[in-house]
């Protein structure tokens, strides 16, 4: 059992996730540490830019229909092009598998992780 299905999993409707969970999950994606805020509806990686701390943050919804809005992934302009907006694409996209959610995504870079790693089935639990 990974770190994530250990604290995260469990939940199937989205009342039980928004009520039954804790609001923090913490999951390992190599080689960052993103924390899943279930309270702001957010995935979020803590970057230490030369003493000073900043965070790359991967915000979604849910949709009235049930389904998760993957809106947006903001990354400081210094940690740019290091695979922080990767782990937030692939911890945000596991959360939507192993969740069996179905999710609609307005973020173009996560659009294009999709497409980079069709083989994790991404596109199955993904609409346009």
């Amino acid at each position: 059992m990974g770190l994530h299905t250990m604290f995260c999993r469990g939940a199937r409707a989205l009342t039980k996730i928004k009520l039954s969970m804790s609001p923090f999950c913490v999951l390992s994606s190599e080689p960052y540490r993103v924390i899943h805020d279930r309270k702001q509806r957010r995935f979020i990686i803590r970057l230490d830019d030369g003493g000073k701390v900043q965070s790359a943050v991967l915000k979604y919804s849910y949709r009235s229909d049930g389904h998760l809005h993957l809106l947006s992934t903001q990354v400081p302009e210094s940690f740019r092009g290091k695979g922080v907006a990767a782990s937030l694409a692939k911890a945000a996209l596991d959360f939507v598998v192993e969740e069996r959610l179905k999710a609609s995504i307005s973020c173009w870079y996560i659009k294009k992780y999709i497409q980079e790693n069709p083989r994790h089935g991404y596109q199955v639990h993904t609409e346009d």
